[in-house]
């Protein structure tokens, strides 16, 4: 019976963990501090070049997760980029589900990454040449400031204490014990991956316990379906980018886990091997592109983690990775509902067109 509960439950559990989360890890800081350094840049670029305005947005989003589209759509709330450059940044970015596939088979998320910078920005261009403007909400006029009374003089304080770039405490509680167990996890889920080291009982038992500490992480964070905004998407101090950071691997290794387990339980209970789902040959490219219709990352976290354990084949996954939108649809949902709605549907269009060429040419 236990060894039946370690192959249905706990080897799935820590194989999220491990194989991803651990892996999530180790690229998330680092992509958040070059965010954090020098996304505001890129930013300014992308209003100031609103020619090569769906190029820049599509390059935006190629490091993982959402926080590049999530920037795309703020600039487009505030009329800084065509609708162009925002169906650009969707059809381009790959979402949280990057995390899984960089983890799973890096050269390949590399590739898919070119493909989508060059089908995004294409798609951006074709948008605006065809002249594709859904109507926007009415800006509300901004009322004239008040004169303002002079200012009193006040005595000038003691200069402050330079305050320190980093500080534990603003990490917060939860995120450190769950980087610390990620520490822990590295240390034996590399060698494991690169097979210096057999899986044995630390592995399991490391990857349980920081599987456990990442569902208590994101159930403390509310169980949230999306996992950027645009707070995160601009964080200004390493240790929001480690907060949000330890946040963002703890919503990716739950939802890996989910589909890791369902996997597992489906394969171990009923002996389905997958064959018979709707994910192969044209079927397989029209399920991917309507399941890239979903707003957020969690379901395409899910598809990524059943692609990962080989449950269905490169076109699906092109197809849905084309058409999702990531986190980036729901701040566009609040800002222009309209927009996002035409949005989501012409990202469908370049999914099949290329998972069907996809489908043709493999």
């Amino acid at each position: 019976m236990s060894s039946a509960l370690t192959e249905l439950l706990l080897r799935p559990l820590a194989d999220a963990f491990m194989q991803v989360g651990v892996f999530v890890a180790l690229m998330v800081a680092p992509f958040g501090w070059a965010r954090c350094r020098w996304g505001h840049r890129l930013d300014a670029a992308l209003e100031r070049r609103r020619g090569a305005g769906p190029l820049v947005a599509a390059a935006l989003t190629m490091p993982p997760g959402c926080g590049g589209a999530i920037l795309v759509m703020a600039a487009y709330g505030r009329g800084a980029v065509s609708y162009g450059a925002a169906v650009a940044a969707l059809v381009a970015t790959m979402g949280d589900a990057s995390w899984v596939l960089l983890a799973h088979d890096p050269w390949l998320t590399v590739q898919l990454k070119a493909l989508l910078l060059v089908v995004g920005a294409c798609t951006g261009w074709l948008v605006d040449a065809v002249g594709i403007s859904p109507r926007r909400r009415a800006v509300a006029t901004v009322p004239a400031p008040a004169p303002q009374r002079p200012p009193v003089p006040v005595t000038p304080a003691q200069p402050a204490l330079p305050r320190p770039a980093f500080a534990l405490h603003e990490v917060g509680v939860l995120p450190v014990l769950l980087w610390l167990a990620i520490g822990g996890g590295a240390t034996v889920s590399v060698p494991v991956t690169f097979q210096l080291l057999d899986p044995q009982t630390l592995y399991l038992v490391l990857g349980v316990l920081g599987a456990s500490m990442a569902i208590v992480v994101f159930v403390r964070g509310g169980c949230r379906l999306a996992d950027d905004d645009e707070a995160s998407a601009e964080e200004t101090s390493f240790a929001a980018v480690l907060r949000h950071g330890g946040h963002e691997v703890a919503f990716v290794t739950v939802w890996v886990a989910v589909a890791y387990v369902a996997w597992s339980l489906l394969t171990h209970v009923t002996g389905f091997d997958g064959s018979q789902l709707p994910v192969l040959g044209l079927a397989g490219v029209v399920v991917g592109a309507l399941i890239g219709l979903v707003p957020g990352c969690a379901v395409q976290i899910v598809f990524a983690g059943m692609f990962a354990a080989g449950g269905m084949p490169l076109a699906t996954l092109v197809a849905n990775t084309i058409s999702q939108d990531g986190d980036a649809l729901l701040p566009l949902l609040a800002l222009e509902h309209r927009s996002a709605l035409v949005a989501t549907v012409l990202t469908t269009i370049p999914a099949l067109v290329v998972g069907l060429g996809f489908l043709v040419l493999t």
